[in-house]
């Protein structure tokens, strides 16, 4: 259990990067329009929490514990959420930039990711089932040894996977988008 709780907060323009957060739970509380960039959220508890026109890039999340927390319109540059407490967590990006993100090893089934930028992000050793990939530019973002069943590519766009390399059954991807699997063989598709 944390030394600090809050609930049902609303925090508007703070700036988290003078402040140092240990062992605080956030529970149910909105950020907007607040600024974590390279904030160090380490031992941290955000459950149920939204946040919106935030600046969350670049943070450190070791044995941060992130549960069904949403982010609308942020900035999420360079965040490895490989480190979080993996138990209950779950998240949803919409309009995001996830630019250089990385979940390594996480079990990240039926995530959104909705009209976000995800370029030159990693995927890897991950479960992804059923997730869904909405209206995003997926460039130059490495997908390695995940479980993709059942994941919605079909409106997303500049992605490349091996199929060789992780699981695809019933995942979905719109014709053209095939280029983007079969890329390593050379494959010419007119």
């Amino acid at each position: 259990m944390s030394d600090k709780l809050f609930s049902n907060k609303q925090y508007k323009n703070v700036d988290f990067t003078a402040k140092s957060l240990s062992e605080t739970e956030f529970e149910q509380c909105t950020f907007t329009n607040c600024n974590f960039s390279g904030s160090d959220l380490s031992g941290n508890d955000f459950n149920e929490c939204f946040f919106e026109d935030c600046n969350f890039s670049t943070v450190k999340l070791e044995n941060t514990v992130i549960n069904n927390v949403t982010f609308i319109n942020c900035k999420v540059v360079g965040t490895d959420f490989s480190p979080c407490n993996d138990f209950l967590f779950s998240v949803s990006f919409s309009k995001c930039c996830l630019d250089y993100i990385v979940f390594v090893n996480k079990k990240i089934k039926n995530t959104l990711f909705a009209d976000c930028s995800i370029k030159e992000g990693l995927f890897s050793g991950s479960d992804l089932t059923k997730s869904v990939f909405k209206n995003c530019d997926l460039d130059r973002t490495m997908f390695s040894r995940n479980n993709l069943s059942g994941v919605n590519f079909s409106s997303a766009i500049n992605y490349i996977i091996d199929p060789e390399e992780n699981k695809l059954k019933g995942a979905k991807f719109a014709l053209e988008g095939v280029e983007g699997l079969l890329r390593k063989y050379g494959i010419k598709i007119e």
